[in-house]
């Protein structure tokens, strides 16, 4: 397949000169670890997703979810949600408000809460209610480009990505973006690059991107040869290792330049003392986010064993970054360590990030009965977004 050869993305008059999306995840996205990140290469940094009953209401924590660095360029935002009005009045908002440059549908989620009520991973597939609900937002948005993203399917028997894929692109978005897994695959396996690029075959008229198992700036290239996309999505790989995006600007502005060539691409490689600067960086990053040096200590814990993989630090010491509650605590803990230790090499590389096998899709009862979206199903969909709101 020919390879891609688009200087940038562009998302309506969006111009992304790196084709890379950090991917939405839950809790890790939030404006500190978007400043972060672009701080090392360009590219595209998306919201934390965000309920749009949530933020019709104006729930403090949806609001702040919304909120943007003034130094962030595109002020991106994911909207999640299960009923055509709402997602148009939620966008409505966001666009009268003037509070996004992109809005981002998540149609991928795989987690059982959201599934077996019928929303995330498992709505494409009543076609009916998916196309409505990105007619609705694209309409509503106006000029604002509106992008989706989704996996291949439940599983390997009912998958929905080419159908909701040209659906999605009827629709008038500006991109679709596809991870390589169904609902039940979770995040286990590999993801199915095959499944992106025939996609990517599929919709040679709107730009399609890639995501799945894009651990280094060479998988990302070598994601863009194999399918012929116009883009990755990078989500478990930047984790703890922000440093990843100046890796993947590096390489796309060597590659876009010769996508023929064959190039061992430059990797940044921290030392020790590096990775510490940017654990704090991180944690200052989110005192200032929420305002609240505790939980902003609470919320780092999650990330210690990501920004430390493969680093000789005890597993005390882990412990304790683990359970700093002060910006103070944790400079005393950074202090002991051996700042010039150098790059361990493959030991820091690789899948992080959650894993787990695979398992049965939780779906409402009668879910797989039909393509079209009946009485029982819409009584379950009322509840999806209860316990995954913003708020």
């Amino acid at each position: 397949m020919q390879a891609q050869t688009k200087p940038a993305l562009s998302y309506g008059n969006i111009a992304i000169d790196v084709p890379v999306v950090l991917a939405p995840m839950a809790g890790i996205t939030n404006t500190a670890y978007r400043i972060l990140c672009q701080g090392f290469g360009g590219g595209l940094y998306v919201s934390e997703m965000v309920t749009s009953r949530a933020l019709v209401e104006r729930t403090e924590e949806s609001m702040r979810l919304i909120g943007h660095h003034e130094s962030e360029k595109v002020r991106s935002v994911q909207l999640y949600g299960v009923d055509p009005k709402t997602i148009a009045d939620a966008v409505t908002m966001l666009v009268s408000e003037d509070r996004a440059d992109h809005i981002d549908l998540n149609f991928g989620c795989p987690v059982p809460k959201v599934t077996r009520k019928g929303g995330g991973a498992a709505l494409p597939w009543k076609q009916d209610l998916f196309q409505a609900i990105v007619q609705n937002a694209v309409k509503a948005a106006g000029e604002i480009p509106v992008t989706v993203k989704m996996r291949k399917g439940i599983d390997a028997n009912h998958l929905t990505f080419l159908e909701s894929g040209k659906a999605a692109r009827d629709a008038g978005v500006a991109a679709v973006a596809l991870h390589g897994r169904t609902a039940a695959d979770y995040y286990s396996g590999k993801a199915d690059w095959d499944a992106i690029a025939e996609l990517r075959a599929a919709l040679p008229d709107v730009q399609v991107l890639g995501n799945g198992d894009i651990w280094s700036a060479q998988d990302a290239v070598n994601m863009m040869k194999q399918t012929g996309v116009d883009g990755v999505v990078v989500g478990r790989g930047c984790l703890g290792r922000p440093w990843l995006f100046a890796d993947l600007e590096n390489a796309f502005r060597s590659y876009l330049e010769n996508p023929n060539a064959n190039i061992n691409y430059s990797q940044v490689q921290p030392n020790l003392g590096e990775v510490a600067d940017t654990f704090k960086k991180h944690a200052e990053l989110l005192v200032e986010f929420f305002g609240d040096e505790l939980r902003a200590c609470r919320d780092i814990r999650k990330h210690v064993a990501w920004y430390f993989k493969g680093y000789p630090v005890g597993g005390s010491l882990r412990a304790a970054l683990a359970s700093v509650e002060t910006l103070t605590h944790m400079d005393e803990l950074l202090g002991t360590l051996d700042r010039g230790m150098p790059y361990p090499g493959d030991e820091a590389e690789g899948p992080r990030g959650r894993a787990g096998g695979m398992k049965s899709c939780a779906l409402p009862e009668h879910w797989l009965d039909s393509r079209e979206l009946g009485d029982s199903a819409r009584a379950s969909l009322l509840e999806a977004e209860l316990s995954v709101s913003g708020g």
